[in-house]
């Protein structure tokens, strides 16, 4: 099954963090956070302007982003967690 965003929205899937930190301790799986970076998978239409004319997102299937931290509506797809949630949710994109 696949799941086309409608409008504004975007489907992202959640990029694993770390399970060590930088000088080597291991985080346990109960105190981590989930993360706030993730994937783009799919990507809606665009906006529709004022006047009717539509405006393309800005990010594009594939960008690495840094969203809000409840930015979004967790769903289930075919065994996999995604977000879905608006564009203006997404406050980066990894270069």
């Amino acid at each position: 099954m696949t799941v086309k965003p409608l409008q504004d929205r975007v489907l992202i899937r959640r990029l694993e963090e770390e399970t060590k930190t930088a000088s080597g301790i291991i985080i346990p799986e109960n105190s981590k956070e989930k993360p706030s970076e993730g994937e783009v998978m799919a990507v809606g239409p665009g906006y529709r302007n004022q006047d009717g004319s539509p405006r393309a997102l800005e990010v594009k299937v594939g960008d690495k982003v840094l969203f809000e931290k409840w930015g979004g509506t967790e769903i289930k797809v075919d065994g996999q967690e995604f977000l879905m949630m608006k564009e203006e949710k997404i406050i980066g994109v990894f270069q």
